[in-house]
């Protein structure tokens, strides 16, 4: 996913989208791609609604970086169900949906292999975190099934220190759920 405007980042983000701000040399969306090509996902469809035109222009179609990269342009932007929906005639099994902002370096297969076998519609990876603040806080019952998630709280609404990662493992069925627009 990578439409977003990244308001909160400005002057960095006012001539290019938040996940072409660069870390370590080069945009934080590459080492996405990076990452997803190391657990050996290589044909990428990539989500677009701010200035699409410098994600398209830096990456290309993805054959400098070993992989092929597919655009999906956001005329308004769509949030993420949305964008997710709006692509959905490129997503036809297992999926796995991840902001190109989102630095990290989870073990995608593990997650991907522990969503397969638990026979979920959806799967989303959670990391506890001291500050949980600028993230989703989620809990979770004992078998692992979400129970109840606020986005951004305030500190007197946290209830836990799980947050939502924005790393989600979908199957291509969930995306019936999803109202068009």
């Amino acid at each position: 996913m990578a439409g977003g405007e990244g308001t909160r980042l400005r002057p960095l983000t006012s001539n290019q989208p938040k996940p072409m701000v660069p870390i370590v040399g080069k945009p934080c969306m590459e080492h996405i791609i990076e990452l997803l090509r190391r657990h050996g996902m290589d044909d990428i469809v990539v989500t677009v609604a701010y200035l699409p035109q410098v994600i398209r222009g830096y990456f290309g179609d993805g054959e400098s970086l070993g992989v092929t990269l597919h655009y999906s342009v956001e005329e308004t932007p769509l949030g993420t169900a949305g964008s997710v929906k709006h692509a959905e005639a490129l997503l036809d099994e297992t999926f796995v949906v991840i902001s190109g902002d989102a630095l990290c370096d989870f073990d995608l297969s593990d997650i991907v292999q522990k969503h397969q076998r638990s026979g979920a519609v959806a799967t989303l990876a959670l990391k506890s975190v001291e500050n949980p603040l600028e993230f989703g806080v989620v809990i979770i019952d004992e078998d692992g099934r979400i129970e109840r998630v606020l986005e951004k709280p305030s500190w007197g609404q946290v209830f836990s220190d799980t947050i939502n990662t924005r790393v989600y493992v979908l199957e291509p069925e969930l995306l019936k759920s999803i109202p068009t627009g």
